[in-house]
Protein backbone atom coordinates (compact mmCIF):
# COMPACT_ATOMS: atom_id res chain seq x y z
CA UNK A 1 0.00 0.00 0.00
CA UNK A 2 2.64 2.16 0.76
CA UNK A 3 4.50 1.91 -2.19
CA UNK A 4 1.02 2.59 -4.76
CA UNK A 5 0.87 5.28 -2.17
CA UNK A 6 4.19 6.86 -3.48
CA UNK A 7 3.84 6.22 -6.96
CA UNK A 8 0.35 8.19 -7.08
CA UNK A 9 2.62 11.19 -5.59
CA UNK A 10 5.34 10.46 -8.39
CA UNK A 11 2.35 10.63 -10.78
CA UNK A 12 0.54 13.87 -9.29
CA UNK A 13 3.68 15.75 -10.00
CA UNK A 14 4.70 14.85 -13.04
CA UNK A 15 0.96 15.97 -14.20
CA UNK A 16 1.73 19.82 -12.21
CA UNK A 17 5.21 19.85 -14.12
CA UNK A 18 4.03 20.17 -17.73
CA UNK A 19 1.11 22.36 -16.79
CA UNK A 20 3.55 24.40 -15.43
CA UNK A 21 5.87 24.51 -18.71
CA UNK A 22 2.87 25.01 -20.97
CA UNK A 23 1.57 27.95 -18.72
CA UNK A 24 5.63 29.56 -19.23
CA UNK A 25 4.95 28.84 -22.95
CA UNK A 26 1.53 30.75 -22.99
CA UNK A 27 3.06 33.63 -21.30
CA UNK A 28 6.20 33.96 -23.81
CA UNK A 29 3.64 33.58 -26.60
CA UNK A 30 1.07 36.59 -25.64
CA UNK A 31 4.42 38.48 -25.27
CA UNK A 32 5.22 37.77 -28.66
CA UNK A 33 2.05 38.50 -30.18
CA UNK A 34 1.96 41.69 -28.28
CA UNK A 35 5.54 42.84 -29.56
CA UNK A 36 4.35 42.11 -32.99
CA UNK A 37 0.90 44.19 -32.83
CA UNK A 38 3.40 47.15 -31.16
CA UNK A 39 5.71 47.14 -34.58
CA UNK A 40 2.85 46.59 -36.62
CA UNK A 41 1.22 49.79 -35.24
CA UNK A 42 4.28 51.41 -35.54
CA UNK A 43 4.72 50.58 -39.27
CA UNK A 44 1.12 51.90 -40.05
CA UNK A 45 1.99 55.50 -38.17
CA UNK A 46 4.75 55.92 -40.24
CA UNK A 47 2.61 54.64 -43.42
CA UNK A 48 0.46 57.34 -42.74
CA UNK A 49 3.07 60.11 -42.26
CA UNK A 50 4.35 59.23 -45.58
CA UNK A 51 0.62 59.57 -47.02
CA UNK A 52 -0.14 62.86 -45.04
CA UNK A 53 3.44 64.50 -46.44
CA UNK A 54 2.67 63.52 -49.74
CA UNK A 55 -0.99 65.14 -49.59
CA UNK A 56 0.78 68.02 -48.09
CA UNK A 57 2.65 68.35 -51.07
CA UNK A 58 0.01 67.65 -53.76
CA UNK A 59 -2.43 70.62 -52.26
CA UNK A 60 -0.11 73.36 -52.91
CA UNK A 61 -0.40 72.39 -56.40
CA UNK A 62 -3.70 73.66 -58.36
CA UNK A 63 -6.15 70.85 -58.92
CA UNK A 64 -5.91 70.94 -62.60
CA UNK A 65 -1.94 70.02 -62.61
CA UNK A 66 -2.67 67.62 -60.05
CA UNK A 67 -4.98 65.86 -62.68
CA UNK A 68 -2.54 66.21 -65.73
CA UNK A 69 0.22 64.64 -62.95
CA UNK A 70 -1.78 61.82 -61.90
CA UNK A 71 -2.82 60.75 -65.74
CA UNK A 72 1.09 60.74 -66.36
CA UNK A 73 1.83 58.88 -64.02
CA UNK A 74 -0.76 56.03 -64.47
CA UNK A 75 0.73 56.19 -68.31
CA UNK A 76 3.92 55.87 -66.80
CA UNK A 77 3.09 52.46 -64.59
CA UNK A 78 1.42 51.15 -67.45
CA UNK A 79 5.05 52.06 -69.43
CA UNK A 80 6.74 49.87 -67.01
CA UNK A 81 5.15 47.17 -66.54
CA UNK A 82 5.73 46.61 -70.13
CA UNK A 83 9.17 46.96 -69.21
CA UNK A 84 10.65 45.11 -66.49
CA UNK A 85 13.57 46.87 -65.88
CA UNK A 86 16.08 46.04 -63.05
CA UNK A 87 15.60 47.60 -59.52
CA UNK A 88 17.38 51.02 -58.92
CA UNK A 89 19.21 50.81 -55.90
CA UNK A 90 18.26 54.37 -53.79
CA UNK A 91 21.11 56.73 -53.19
CA UNK A 92 20.61 60.74 -51.70
CA UNK A 93 22.25 63.60 -53.33
CA UNK A 94 22.39 66.33 -51.07
CA UNK A 95 24.16 69.24 -53.47
CA UNK A 96 23.72 69.24 -56.80
CA UNK A 97 22.86 71.59 -59.82
CA UNK A 98 20.12 73.77 -61.14
CA UNK A 99 19.92 74.57 -64.72
CA UNK A 100 17.43 76.70 -66.33
CA UNK A 101 17.23 77.21 -69.32
CA UNK A 102 14.55 80.40 -70.07
CA UNK A 103 13.22 81.25 -73.77
CA UNK A 104 10.81 83.40 -75.25
CA UNK A 105 8.49 80.20 -76.06
CA UNK A 106 9.54 77.81 -72.71
CA UNK A 107 11.02 77.31 -69.49
CA UNK A 108 12.65 74.37 -68.57
CA UNK A 109 14.25 73.25 -65.44
CA UNK A 110 16.28 70.03 -64.51
CA UNK A 111 18.27 69.35 -61.44
CA UNK A 112 21.14 67.28 -61.77
CA UNK A 113 24.17 65.64 -59.34
CA UNK A 114 27.19 67.18 -59.24
CA UNK A 115 28.30 64.82 -62.06
CA UNK A 116 25.33 66.09 -64.28
CA UNK A 117 23.76 63.16 -64.17
CA UNK A 118 19.81 64.42 -64.28
CA UNK A 119 17.45 64.05 -61.14
CA UNK A 120 14.74 65.72 -61.89
CA UNK A 121 12.87 67.98 -64.64
CA UNK A 122 10.26 69.83 -65.88
CA UNK A 123 8.83 72.11 -68.54
CA UNK A 124 6.13 73.78 -68.81
CA UNK A 125 4.46 71.55 -71.12
CA UNK A 126 4.27 68.85 -68.29
CA UNK A 127 2.66 71.81 -66.23
CA UNK A 128 -0.08 71.72 -68.91
CA UNK A 129 0.20 75.52 -70.30
CA UNK A 130 0.22 76.18 -74.24
CA UNK A 131 1.18 78.60 -76.23
CA UNK A 132 2.24 81.67 -74.76
CA UNK A 133 1.23 81.01 -71.60
CA UNK A 134 4.54 78.66 -71.45
CA UNK A 135 6.96 81.49 -71.20
CA UNK A 136 5.16 83.16 -68.26
CA UNK A 137 6.75 83.63 -65.18
CA UNK A 138 3.85 81.46 -63.13
CA UNK A 139 4.75 78.49 -65.21
CA UNK A 140 7.96 79.05 -64.39
CA UNK A 141 7.30 79.12 -60.45
CA UNK A 142 4.87 75.96 -60.91
CA UNK A 143 7.34 73.85 -62.92
CA UNK A 144 10.19 74.64 -60.64
CA UNK A 145 7.88 73.27 -57.42
CA UNK A 146 7.00 70.03 -59.56
CA UNK A 147 11.01 69.37 -60.02
CA UNK A 148 12.28 69.93 -56.55
CA UNK A 149 9.42 67.75 -55.16
CA UNK A 150 10.56 65.05 -56.97
CA UNK A 151 13.78 65.59 -56.44
CA UNK A 152 13.15 66.16 -52.22
CA UNK A 153 10.97 63.11 -52.02
CA UNK A 154 13.29 60.48 -54.10
CA UNK A 155 17.26 61.50 -53.62
CA UNK A 156 17.03 64.15 -50.39
CA UNK A 157 18.20 67.33 -52.39
CA UNK A 158 18.79 70.62 -50.07
CA UNK A 159 21.85 72.90 -51.91
CA UNK A 160 21.58 73.66 -55.48
CA UNK A 161 24.39 75.78 -57.73
CA UNK A 162 22.40 78.14 -60.32
CA UNK A 163 23.09 77.84 -64.01
CA UNK A 164 21.07 80.25 -65.86
CA UNK A 165 20.32 80.06 -69.67
CA UNK A 166 18.25 82.58 -72.07
CA UNK A 167 16.67 85.83 -71.52
CA UNK A 168 13.35 84.70 -71.08
CA UNK A 169 10.18 86.33 -68.56
CA UNK A 170 10.36 83.30 -66.38
CA UNK A 171 14.21 83.14 -65.18
CA UNK A 172 14.28 85.11 -62.03
CA UNK A 173 10.84 83.59 -60.75
CA UNK A 174 12.64 80.08 -61.42
CA UNK A 175 15.57 81.63 -59.33
CA UNK A 176 13.00 82.58 -56.20
CA UNK A 177 10.66 79.90 -56.59
CA UNK A 178 13.99 76.98 -55.74
CA UNK A 179 14.91 78.98 -52.77
CA UNK A 180 10.57 78.71 -51.65
CA UNK A 181 10.58 75.09 -52.38
CA UNK A 182 13.62 74.63 -49.83
CA UNK A 183 16.42 74.41 -51.66
CA UNK A 184 19.97 76.42 -50.36
CA UNK A 185 20.94 78.35 -53.23
CA UNK A 186 24.52 78.47 -53.21
CA UNK A 187 25.67 80.43 -56.46
CA UNK A 188 24.17 82.07 -59.89
CA UNK A 189 25.83 81.83 -63.06
CA UNK A 190 24.44 83.03 -66.35
CA UNK A 191 25.76 80.85 -69.12
CA UNK A 192 23.76 82.82 -71.88
CA UNK A 193 25.47 82.33 -75.32
CA UNK A 194 26.87 85.44 -76.30
CA UNK A 195 28.43 86.67 -79.88
CA UNK A 196 31.61 88.49 -79.57
CA UNK A 197 31.04 89.80 -83.28
CA UNK A 198 31.03 86.46 -84.77
CA UNK A 199 28.76 85.75 -87.47
CA UNK A 200 27.06 88.69 -89.25
CA UNK A 201 24.05 90.23 -87.52
CA UNK A 202 20.75 90.87 -89.97
CA UNK A 203 20.20 94.41 -91.33
CA UNK A 204 17.62 96.27 -89.53
CA UNK A 205 13.69 95.86 -89.88
CA UNK A 206 12.19 98.72 -92.61
CA UNK A 207 9.10 100.20 -90.76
Amino acid sequence: MGENKKDVKENKEEDIKPEEKSGDVVVEKKNEVKKNEEVNEELNLDEAKKEKKVSQADEELPEEIKKKLEKKKIERAKKKQIKRKKKKVARTVKTGRAYIKATYNNTIITLTDLNGDVISWASAGIAGFKGPKKATPYAAQIITKIACLKAKEEFGLEEVAVFVKGIGTGRESAIRALNMNGLNVNSIKDITPIPHNGCRARKPRRV
